[in-house]
Parts: structure tokens; sequence; C-alpha cells
């Protein structure tokens, strides 16, 4: 991957203001050493790994991705009660189950973040993402994707499939315009 003239210094410019300002408060100093060590790690760190980064898609709708993470915020807390509730009472009464969800989404990163999300929501987890995107040869036919999740208690599967579909995966896409 050869990077372009703009970038060539800073490839990633926001990941290095980040090191910047982290090598400075693991650090606590200000001092004239740990700011010339911060701008050289800054600097170096991009550059040493951008080969090994693959292009994923910008967020280009940062106001619904802060709706996206207030409203997973807001499911974990509510899936905690649920749960809490759930296995305090008798637990015959459970159905776990795996069940496979139909992803719409081709590029690893909305993926991750998806799967991300319903494994960070209690009472969930994925299992797998089956075909993974790196995995599909070049130029071969896409093929439906899937996201295996385990459910400790499943009452509807359509119904579990339709709100991961609505509530996770459509406002990701939207995020991602992808």
């Amino acid at each position: 991957m050869r990077l372009e003239a703009k970038y060539r210094w800073l490839p990633t410019p926001f990941r290095s203001l980040m090191l910047f300002v982290v090598w400075l408060l693991l650090n606590n100093s200000v001092a004239p050493g740990h700011l010339i060590l911060a701008a050289i790690l800054a600097v170096a760190i991009p550059l040493a790994t951008f080969p090994f980064r693959t292009k994923q898609p910008l967020v280009l709708k940062p106001g619904k991705a802060l709706q996206y993470l207030l409203l997973v915020l807001y499911d974990i807390l509510m899936a905690n009660i649920e749960v809490a509730i759930k296995i305090l009472g008798p637990t015959r009464k459970l159905k776990p189950a795996f069940v496979k969800v139909p992803i719409d989404l081709a590029q690893s990163m909305p993926i991750t973040i998806l799967a991300s999300t319903v494994s960070l929501t209690p009472g969930t987890v994925s299992a797998e993402v089956y075909p993974w995107p790196e995995d599909m040869a070049d130029g071969a036919e896409p093929q439906q994707r899937y996201l295996l999740i385990h459910v400790l208690d499943l009452d509807d599967e359509a119904a579990l499939i339709e709100t991961i579909k609505t509530r996770y995966e459509k406002p990701i896409k939207e995020i991602f315009a992808c």
C-alpha cells in the first residue's frame, strides 16, 4: 500500500493525535523530553503500521453514530435487568438457542460493530460470522452472510432477527453508508 504525498508523514492524523495525547497522559508529564518522544511515537507508529491496515469505511454520519451508541447503552441497561430477572427465576423455563441472522453488511468493520453490539447486550452473544469478507475469493460472487448468535431465552426467532436487523444493522448501514 503506497501512501499519497499528503499523507506521507501522518497517514492517520487522528490516530497520531491520540497517540501523542495518550503518551503524555500515561506519563503524566509535559516535560520537553516527553513531548519530543510523544511526537516521535505519534509519527512512527502509524507509519510503521500503515501497510498492515485494511481500508475501512468512514463514519459518514457522526450524529447517527452517537445516537446509535446511546441506543446500545440503553439496550445494555435494559437487557441487564431482563437477564437478572430471568436467571433469578426458574431457569428451567429458559429456552437457549442458536439463531442464524442474515446480514447485508459486506465490510469487516460494520460487521464487527454489529457482532460486538449483539455480544455486549446481555442474553445474546455472537458466535460466528460466515462467510467473513476476507474469506471470499477475489471476484467471487457475493454470498449471503450470516451472524450466528446464541440467545439465553428465545421466544420468537423471527422477531429477534427483525429486531437485530432494524434496531442495529439498519443504523450501522446508515452510519457507514454501506
